[in-house]
Order: structure tokens, then C-alpha cells, then sequence
């Protein structure tokens, strides 16, 4: 992939976030760092505490009334709340703010989007209209903890 002089690139997870502008040129890309951010977000495990909760039917109750069968004693679980999942979306929509105010504040014209699938179709969920004008394309790879140059190289190679 080519990355014109002065584009953007955006390289993000759920919990990491580079922002990048090439100062070199297309074919030898130089990608200085404008913006790094990251952010603590533990396993799910370590968020939350609970159990799922349980819903109970019960026993004798018709089916009109929300029973099975007569002396059926129903169980059922509720899904639990994956606090580490929706912390990465925030992370997500947050990152796309961010494109939104800059380019609105003119600060880019071309950008290049780099991130894993699920978080790159959170981040598509929120793009704005002049982020998505200024889009000439996205990788769907996790390159957040790999050194500049092996981004740069994995960018050319896309």
C-alpha cells in the first residue's frame, strides 16, 4: 500500500493508539508519531465479581403465564456484561472523536486506518462523514506493539 507524503495513519487496538504522519514519501515511508495513547484495561475477569444472574419459572404455571409445562421448575441464565470488551469499544469510538475533530480542524487529508477486524468495525461504526471522505483504506492487522519500522514495512507490504 501507498502511503502518500503527509498522510495519516492510524494504528489502534482496543486499548493502544498511534496516530502517525509520513514525513517520508510513498515509496519509503518515514511515520513520525503525532499521538500516542493507552489505556489500562484488565482482563474481564478482574472488572467484574458477579455471576451471570438467574431467571426462575415458576413450578405449575401455564405457558400463557410464563410456564412450561405443569411441574416444570425452569432456569435460565442471563449473559454476563464482558466489561473488558466494552471498554475496548469505548476505546474505539473514542479514536474515532478523535479523527472527527481533526478532520474538521482541517489537521489531515488523507488517512489510512490500521487495526484488528473487531476493532476496526467498531471504529466503522463511528466514523464520521469527512473521516470517511479522507479514508484511502484500512488493514485489518493488530501492528499496535510492533516496532515503526516493522509498521512501516507491514504498511508497504499491504
Amino acid at each position: 500500500m501507498d502511503i502518500p507524503h503527509g498522510a495519516h495513519v492510524l494504528v489502534a487496538d482496543g486499548r493502544k493508539l498511534l496516530f502517525f504522519r509520513n514525513e517520508g514519501d510513498a515509496a519509503h515511508p518515514q511515520l513520525e508519531v503525532e499521538v500516542r495513547r493507552e489505556e489500562d484495561n484488565p482482563k474481564d475477569g478482574e472488572q467484574s465479581t458477579d455471576r451471570p444472574g438467574r431467571a426462575f419459572t415458576a413450578a405449575g404455571r401455564p405457558p400463557s403465564q410464563g410456564g412450561s409445562r405443569p411441574g416444570a421448575n425452569n432456569r435460565s441464565a442471563y449473559s454476563e456484561t464482558d466489561f473488558h470488551q466494552l471498554q475496548e469499544d469505548r476505546f474505539a469510538a473514542e479514536a474515532a472523536e478523535m479523527l472527527r475533530k481533526k478532520a474538521l480542524g482541517q489537521e489531515y487529508e488523507t488517512l489510512i486506518v490500521v487495526a484488528p477486524p473487531q476493532t476496526l468495525g467498531e471504529l466503522r461504526k463511528h466514523y464520521h462523514k469527512e473521516v470517511e471522505a479522507r479514508l484511502a483504506g484500512e488493514v485489518a492487522k493488530d501492528l499496535t506493539n510492533m516496532p515503526v519500522p516493522e509498521i512501516e514495512k507491514a504498511l508497504q507490504a499491504a
